[in-house]
């Protein structure tokens, strides 16, 4: 499979985390999981209180943001966000945090029916694997789910984007990048 390499800008995300494994008590694409519990919980304070969050960049578009840390090789400790895109931060409600993501070069891979249920992530590092132009640049990737996915259960019918910041390989910072 292969992605579209593409120069996204700074992107705002304001939303809801999980700090842990979030497969401990079941994996795969579920609502009994973490990441499904998280999406739960978005999508009930969307529904509750929606207009409190300000300036969202598009309606019925939101994001799932994987970051890694030093606990997730060791014991799958990883933070997961999901929310959605704001085109400027004002009157955040308390109860809800913000994911600033910096401006990127990256990969994105379209995923569509059973390629989402897959194990995408072995997609992803099989392509980086191979590639002698990139490499990641980053410890977080993240997906995009807009009218296109269909939902959890209708998986077939559904597409999604994953999103993974690259470099180019040997790539030497100049004083500027330091």
């Amino acid at each position: 499979m292969e992605p579209k390499i593409i120069k996204l800008d700074q992107m705002m995300l304001v939303g809801l985390s999980f700090y842990g494994d979030p497969f401990a008590e079941s994996s795969g694409w579920t609502d009994e999981n973490e990441i499904g519990r998280l999406w739960d919980r978005f999508l009930a304070y969307m529904a509750a209180h929606g207009d409190d969050i300000q300036h969202i960049r598009e309606e019925n578009v939101a994001y799932e943001v994987h970051v890694e840390g030093t606990e997730t090789a060791a014991k799958g400790f990883q933070e997961v966000f999901v929310g959605v895109e704001v085109t400027q931060l004002t009157e955040v409600p308390v109860n809800l945090l913000v994911k600033i993501l910096p401006s990127a070069t990256c990969a994105v891979f379209t995923l569509r029916g059973e390629e989402i249920a897959a194990d995408w992530a072995m997609i992803v590092g099989e392509w980086l694997d191979g590639s002698d132009t990139y490499e990641s640049a980053a410890t977080y990737g993240f997906q995009c789910y807009d009218e296109r996915f269909k939902g959890v259960d209708n998986l077939a019918e559904s597409e999604l984007d994953i999103y993974v910041p690259l470099k180019r390989v040997n790539d030497v910072p100049t004083d500027g990048d330091r």
